[in-house]
């Protein structure tokens, strides 16, 4: 998997990197955010990959992205209920 490396400079307002604020909070620049396809309100994971980095990812709900997909009359009638009766055997 590649891993992209954005590089923030000083703008002349002295701001540069982003910093971990005492909140454990941290802004990500909107330029990143884009180049990622993230935008605000987007529900995200975040991981420790190791000693000083950490993970975002976006978090997609796979039960709210898929539930309800399937066209009518993929299972004959009953077919999952049958299937649902094996569980308790």
């Amino acid at each position: 998997m590649a891993v992209d490396t954005f590089t923030i400079k000083r703008n002349s307002k002295g701001k540069g990197m982003p910093r971990l604020s005492t909140k454990n909070q941290i802004t990500i620049p909107v330029d990143v955010l884009r180049e990622v396809g993230m935008e605000a309100g987007d529900e995200v994971r975040i991981r420790a990959v190791g000693k000083g980095r950490v993970e975002v990812e976006r978090f997609d709900d796979l039960i709210d992205r898929f539930a309800g997909s399937l066209p009518p009359g993929t299972y004959p009638p009953g077919y999952l209920k049958e299937l649902r009766n094996e569980w308790d055997r």
